[in-house]
């Protein structure tokens, strides 16, 4: 029987290597000369710290652009609300999205089931499973998912007969 897996998954090695290009970047550019600007990742949070708000939306800037040379989908990056630190610095986190959460799950597999096409969605885990008897009608589902408006970036992998 034919399925696929709807996964939601940012490798975070190129990550680190798009962290590294900005790091580079903001050593040389003249507009971050003696500026304190930084980023840091543990597991899936990334922490920018800058000196003011202008110098933080410069550095949110440069990830969105390394992450995209990257072949990274910029989608899969959330950033909260920026906070004051320390000695008159800006500091943000943001998150790297790994994996589908239940609301979008439910919601993914309730508009699979309401389009009436014959495949079957279940939730395994932080991924989505679809099975059906024809491949065309996996396809099909692919492309409902495909055109439904997901901020999320989304993959499409093991695709089996």
């Amino acid at each position: 029987m034919p399925t696929f897996d709807i996964v939601s998954k940012t490798d975070v090695h190129e990550v680190d290597n798009a962290i590294d290009g900005i790091r580079r970047e903001v050593a040389q550019r003249f507009d971050f000369k003696g500026s304190k600007c930084t980023i840091e990742r543990a597991d899936d949070v990334m922490t920018i710290m800058a000196d003011d708000d202008l110098k933080l939306k410069q550095m949110q800037e440069l990830l969105r652009t390394y992450i995209t040379r990257r072949k990274l989908d910029a989608g899969a990056l959330e950033f909260k609300p920026a906070e004051k630190a320390a000695g008159n610095m800006v500091r943000q986190t943001v998150t790297i999205r790994q994996g589908i959460d239940r609301e979008l799950a439910k919601r993914i597999t309730k508009e699979i089931k309401d389009s009436k096409l014959k495949v079957q969605a279940s939730v395994q885990g932080d991924e989505l499973r679809v099975t059906g008897k024809k491949i065309d009608d996996l396809q099909a589902a692919i492309a409902l998912v495909k055109a439904m408006q997901i901020e999320q970036p989304l993959q499409y992998l093991n695709f089996r007969d």
